[in-house]
């Protein structure tokens, strides 16, 4: 895992509140991601910055055995205009470990690199932690996934 800076940045999407208790998150997130692109949300999100998507997890209650909420949207320079249905988020930045992950997103690979983080001695804060779905995820029996640890300096 590399250690890096992230810059404050805004996001606007859908969000659920889940927690990883008794396999919720795992029926919950998969859920919400097949709602943001049958309802094609990313192209509805007003001052988008770019088409990556984000994943999002914030607001936890206490680490990541708790309930926390997830948001899936994009990043945007304002948070003026929201669309009914959607949330506007704001994010300090911060320390952030970042770590990749290459394999097939319907066979899990996502959840599998989650268990293995939080396996890991880290030091992290959850205030906001997040995963990038950028050029390199579009086909996604080989998709490329970037995550984002918001940890202690």
């Amino acid at each position: 895992m590399q250690k890096i800076e992230i810059a404050p940045f805004q996001l606007i999407g859908i969000e659920i509140r889940t927690t990883n208790e008794n396999n919720k998150a795992a029926e919950a997130i998969p859920k919400l991601w097949q709602h943001f692109m049958s309802e094609d949300i990313a192209n509805k999100i007003p001052n988008k910055i770019s088409d990556d998507i984000y994943s999002l997890y914030t607001e936890y209650e206490s680490d990541y055995t708790k309930p926390y909420t997830a948001v899936l949207g994009c990043r945007v320079n304002s948070l003026e205009e929201i669309p009914d249905g959607m949330v506007g988020k704001s994010f300090k930045g911060g320390t952030y470990l970042k770590s990749t992950v290459k394999g097939d997103l319907m066979k899990g690979v996502v959840i599998e690199h989650w268990k293995k983080i939080w396996e890991m001695d880290l030091k992290r804060l959850y205030t906001a932690d997040f995963e990038i779905y950028g050029a390199k995820a579009h086909n996604p029996s080989e998709a490329e996934v970037e995550f984002y640890l918001a940890v202690k300096e």
